[in-house]
């Protein structure tokens, strides 16, 4: 296991317990003690848990909403697999030539790789590590929008991004999400991305979100918009089947790879 998918696993146990010690945490991810000390040590310097005697307690970012926003490079690694299967799929809702807005988030990033690969197609994002990757692609039209950089998500945001999308129209935009459910639709972290996401769809033909299981039925701060604003769900075979169908039951067709 990277140090990155080992942190993000530290950081979901953290979140769902409370708090973990590190024979607990070590027994888990079949690493030993002293490798879990020096990851807790670090996370802790990075204000995503506290660091207690003999273990991790919540603290820092993860009071702030409904468990941690990760860095980007905590995500990257996490699930792969199965964002890369969403990814193909939701690759497949694109026709060659399309407009795509795509938000921040690991497993829209996989979209764009799998659409760069494919042909001909044109981009618009506010995520800097998408826009970073596309450049070299020649078959990529790439649009930036501008704005104020997250350091946790990556994306630039607020008034400057909000009005560069309402001068532009995509033919569909993929959603990346912290949370989705039919209680309270789609919602992210911070307050900023979430007003940016929605001039992303309200510039937009077409809204897909694309969220890996552990989002399903998952609430977090800032509200993006309710679920009658976007058209599709693409997530994994592991999301509640229960919650799926309740999704499914308010008008948003959902397809699980």
């Amino acid at each position: 296991m990277l140090k990155t998918e080992r942190h993000a696993c530290i950081l979901e146990h953290v979140s769902a317990r409370g708090a973990m010690d590190v024979t607990e945490l070590s027994r888990l991810l079949k690493v030993s003690g002293a490798t879990i000390r020096r990851d807790l040590q670090q996370l802790s310097r990075q204000n995503l848990l506290r660091r207690t005697h003999g273990g991790a307690v919540l603290g820092g970012a993860a009071l702030r909403g409904a468990g941690p926003e990760l860095p980007v490079p905590h995500r990257s690694g996490h699930r792969r697999a199965e964002k890369q299967a969403i990814a193909r799929a939701a690759a497949e809702l694109v026709p060659e030539g399309a407009v795509v807005g795509m938000t921040g988030g690991t497993t829209v990033t996989e979209i764009a790789r799998v659409l760069a690969a494919r042909g001909r197609v044109t981009i618009v994002t506010n995520a800097v590590n998408i826009a970073a990757e596309m450049v070299p692609h020649k078959n990529v039209t790439l649009v930036v929008v501008g704005g104020s950089a997250r350091t946790e998500s990556y994306e630039l945001v607020g008034p400057i991004a909000e009005k560069t999308l309402a001068d532009h129209h995509t033919d569909v935009t993929f959603l990346g999400v912290d949370g989705v459910g039919a209680d309270h639709g789609c919602t992210t972290h911070d307050q900023l991305e979430a007003a940016t996401d929605r001039a992303f769809l309200a510039s937009s033909d077409r809204t897909v979100v694309v969220a890996d299981h552990s989002k399903i039925g998952r609430v977090t701060f800032a509200k993006i918009c309710p679920l009658r604003d976007i058209d599709r769900l693409v997530t994994d075979a592991a999301a509640p089947a229960a919650v799926l169908a309740d999704i499914m039951d308010a008008g948003v067709a959902v397809t699980v790879v």
